[in-house]
């Protein structure tokens, strides 16, 4: 798991000061390329109504230069303006491979200075010439080399697989040491740096998977402190990783893609007091050789021959000269950028729950959780030469792990053993989706605590918690965050445990809301977004996947419309314009595409691999009717986008279209007077609701179409991958969060928690992924770890907990509070830390009363709707909300009273709003 966010406390009567500092939605980045970047604090008071009025930015080569001096390099001056987000550098253009330390002053509600923070930013390598190192790989021309010996128990996928490159470069430090040291370094394929020995940083799959034919990453590190006087060594171990190796469902390799064998490229950078500079990059200088990792594969595992490692090989004093000279393949750097977004790494530990003996030497471990990434492993005793294979399960069937689902990936790792006492096994350049584990071969007894599960991915900080009265829901949030992390793997994937792994668009679209809750992932979808506009046809159409592997076809309404409703989302959610200006010209082609395909505006044309609602169940929505209702979404989004950006013709020109095929929606599939959606399904419901898409004098008779359908159902959905986030805020929106509850408690099939009442961890591909009646589905396609249907964690945030905000408002600038009291909850609390500070709401009916608190960020007002049967008797703080300074009464209803908020912590109390369960509910576990 990636740690929990944490705001420090602002001790009692604390004034308004800055934290959370972050340069282009990062913090401290290490190697930038933008040329001016966009610097973002949050704030916090503990005095109500609080506000920033005025800020400052000085930015100066040292931090002691913050203040001025000759090394301050730019000072905005005292600024009126509430401003905290993304504000632009904007002093003198910045040097290359330079570190620039920051700090935010910050002027409160009264105009009294109160607080400032400091943090830095490095940039990066910002011309193409700075390059002065070389692609290098395996020389296949070169003399031979003695490879040491293999176990040839390979699998036909697997047997040409070649081992891993090892490379090395000696060089001399003499006299006075560098002041700094950095690295940049890249990979077509996987790399990992070393140092005199050491390993450089803790990034794991570096450099990551983008369109490589159009972007390569690299990471910058600071390596001064592995440096010494007199002899070095800089080293690496190549990989295939995405670049060369098994990628997707394609039989073929993924040469066919990119490249044929994987290449390594560094430069070392060494500043001196002097201000000279001197360069260690890799060359023909460099030397090659096979070591103990026989082959590495994402799909299929690693293959680890401890006899052959090669001790000292990074380190000064060891004897190369048995080693081939390397391949310098190009010098095209062109294509290199700072790697935009935090890498994968290393995030959580998960210790064996249970191991079972299953044979001889045969061993089941349960890790208790649906995870991805690898296994580490102690091995004690073992002879020399003994094999010891790991084979990975997300579930079992009759106590063996069940594999068939992972199609022709092996998930499979191997270990050789030197005949040490203890050798620890652990693989560097695979993953896998896994809850058991087989371990085959293994010496005596194994102990629980020798295996332990190492948890990848992103490290996109965990920003949002969620908890309830109900312990299944909370499982069920749960499962979602799994789901998410183990499948933000680089790009974000459909599934981490078969020959897939792809980052399909629709999956994406449909969860990017949820996942915007759990964690930031601002930086790590604006890098992603880049991909998929570089991956756009020259036609206008996206892809349904990016990077545009196994699949190149024009993308499918919902799939290819991902790239116009996540930068969208981005701006909403982050109040990134960047990546709306990056992307609207490729969001205006996509429906350009649609258009000029489909001049009579309802969607049947170029409609790619229409997929309509994917893994619906129980019913069919029609799939002209799920693409026309994407196509007005998607012209509404473009117009909305350039009116943000003061495209003001763009507007206006997809704003029309937007209206036209709205009315050609409306011609084509609904009954209006009726209220009649063509179909009849739940899916085509929500969508004519949520997209706004029926004359308001339908939409009454179509919520209550929907409403029958689940309840002749008994309370049971039949949405897929495109209806199924809609569900429970239409039915919350239009007045029946009764049924929305009723869905979200539901635990017979097909519902949420029906898996989790079956053991599931993470969330399930498809409803049927394994059912009573019927075992488990076609393992053509059932994962069980696939974040889709989990796309109902957005409205346990913003309906069940109520953290929204404003139609018309950024990244939370405007607050929405609408807490949803009902089902079989007796209480629920959301807390999230938004670009803009901590904001929590939560409700608990307590002794015949709801109680309400709210916290609001410095600066922000919030409107919060008090569900209550008595208007009239809410408190705030103990008192008539009348009588409360910060609180404003600024509506009324029988069934609620709204009011608006300042900023700080509020407590209200009310009456409860009345039974909101439907009949038949039963208590959960509490």
């Amino acid at each position: 798991m990636t740690s929990t966010f944490t705001t420090p406390p602002a001790p009692a009567g604390a004034a308004l000061s800055p934290y959370g500092l972050t340069c282009e939605q990062l913090e401290t980045p290490l190697g930038l390329d933008e040329r001016e970047p966009r610097l973002s604090w949050k704030l916090r008071s503990d005095l109500r109504g609080d506000a920033q009025s005025a800020y400052r930015i000085t930015v100066a080569l040292g931090e002691a230069d913050l203040r001025g001096g000759d090394r301050l390099v730019w000072d905005s001056g005292r600024r009126p303006s509430a401003d905290t987000l993304l504000v632009p550098y904007d002093g003198p253009p910045l040097q290359s491979a330079t570190r620039y330390h920051w700090r935010v002053t910050v002027w409160d509600a009264r105009g009294e200075q109160t607080g400032y923070a400091d943090s830095w930013f490095e940039t990066g390598l910002l011309h193409d010439e700075e390059w002065r190192a070389s692609w290098i790989a395996r020389d296949p021309e070169a003399a031979p080399v003695q490879d040491p010996p293999r176990d040839e128990d390979r699998s036909e996928r697997t047997r040409h697989l070649l081992p891993c490159s090892h490379l090395r470069r000696p060089f001399t430090l003499d006299g006075v040491p560098p002041v700094r040291a950095r690295a940049y370094v890249s990979a077509r394929g996987l790399y990992e740096l070393r140092i005199n020995g050491h390993r450089v940083g803790d990034a794991e799959l570096a450099p990551g998977w983008t369109e490589y034919h159009r972007r390569v990453p690299y990471q910058t590190y600071d390596v001064g402190d592995l440096l010494r006087e007199g002899d070095n060594v800089v080293a690496a171990v190549l990989a295939d990783g995405w670049w060369c190796g098994y990628v997707g469902f394609d039989s073929r390799r993924a040469a066919l893609h990119y490249g044929d064998a994987p290449q390594f490229l560094v430069q070392l950078l060494l500043d001196y007091a002097d201000g000279s500079r001197r360069w260690v990059v890799s060359d023909g200088s460099w030397r090659e050789h096979p070591g103990p990792i026989s082959y590495a594969d994402l799909l299929m595992g690693e293959y680890v021959d401890a006899r052959a490692e090669l001790p000292g090989w990074d380190a000064p004093g060891y004897n190369d000269s048995s080693w081939a000279p390397v391949l310098v393949t190009g010098t095209d750097t062109g294509v290199l950028e700072a790697a935009a977004d935090r890498p994968v790494r290393v995030l959580a530990e998960l210790p064996a729950t249970s191991v079972e003996r299953r044979g001889e030497d045969r061993f089941v471990v349960d890790l208790g959780q649906n995870m991805v990434g690898r296994v580490r492993l102690t091995v004690r005793g073992a002879r020399r030469g003994q094999r010891i294979r790991l084979r990975h399960a997300e579930m079992l069937t009759d106590g063996e792990l069940y594999v068939a689902n992972l199609r022709t990936a092996e998930a499979t790792d191997t270990y050789v053993a030197a005949g040490r006492p203890v050798e620890v096994f652990e693989p560097r350049f695979t993953f896998h989706g896994f809850r058991y584990v087989e371990v085959t071969g293994y010496p005596g007894e194994l102990d629980p605590a020798d295996l332990t599960g190492r948890v990848l991915h992103n490290d996109t900080p965990w920003t949002g918690e969620f908890a309830c009265s109900d312990a299944t829901v909370n499982r069920l949030h749960a499962n979602i965050g799994w789901g998410q992390r183990g499948n933000f793997v680089a790009v974000p994937t459909d599934c981490p445990q078969r020959d897939e792994r792809l980052g399909w668009l629709a999956d994406a679209q449909v969860f990017l809301p949820t996942a915007c809750r759990n964690a930031d992932v601002a930086a790590f979808f604006a890098r992603w977004m880049r991909d998929v506009v570089d991956a756009q046809h020259p036609g206008g159409a996206f892809g349904d996947v990016v990077p545009e592997v196994c699949l190149t076809r024009e993308g499918a309404p919902a799939w290819g419309d991902g790239g116009v409703i996540i930068p969208w989302h981005l701006y909403r959610t982050y109040g990134d314009r960047r990546v709306l200006e990056r992307s609207l010209p490729a969001m205006k082609r996509w429906v350009d595409h649609v258009h000029r395909h489909n001049p009579g505006l309802v969607w049947r044309a170029h409609v790619g691999n229409h997929y309509g609602d994917w893994l619906q169940v129980n019913a069919e929505t029609p799939r002209d009717l799920l693409a026309t209702a994407y196509f007005a979404r998607s012209a509404e989004l473009v117009a909305a986008a350039a009116r943000v950006l003061g495209a003001d013709r763009d507007a206006e020109r997809y704003g029309a279209l937007h209206a036209a095929v709205r009315e050609a929606f409306v011609e084509a599939f609904v009954d209006v007077g009726k209220g009649r959606v063509a179909g009849d399904t739940q899916t085509g419901y929500l969508l004519a609701l949520a997209f706004g898409l029926l004359p308001t004098e339908a939409v009454p008779a179509a919520v209550g179409h929907l409403a029958a359908d689940i309840e002749a159902r008994g309370h049971h959905l039949t949405t897929g991958f495109v209806g199924v986030s809609l569900l429970c805020p239409v039915l919350a929106d239009h007045g029946r969060s009764d049924l929305a509850y009723a869905l979200l408690h539901q635990d017979t099939y097909p519902s949420w928690g029906y898996s989790i009442r079956h053991g599931a961890t993470t969330i399930w591909e498809r409803w049927d992924g394994w059912t009573e009646e019927h075992g488990f589905q076609s393992p053509a396609m059932n994962s069980f770890n696939h974040y889709s249907l989990g796309s109902v964690g957005e409205w346990l945030y913003g309906g069940v907990a109520g953290i929204a905000q404003h139609p018309d408002s950024v990244a939370y600038g405007d607050l929405l509070l609408r807490p949803t009291i009902g089902g079989l909850l007796t209480w629920a609390h959301a807390r999230q830390e938004t670009s803009r500070g901590e904001v929590t709401c939560g409700w608990r009916l307590e002794d015949g009363e709801l109680h309400l608190e709210a916290t609001v960020p410095p600066g922000i007002h919030a409107t919060l709707v008090v569900p209550t049967a008595d208007p009239g008797a809410v408190r705030a703080d103990g008192v008539p909300v009348a009588d409360r300074d910060g609180v404003e009464v600024v509506g009324r209803t029988d069934r609620s009273l709204t009011v608006r908020l300042v900023s700080g912590r509020h407590r209200l109390t009310a009456a409860p709003p009345g039974d909101a369960s439907p009949p038949g509910l039963r208590p959960g576990p509490g």
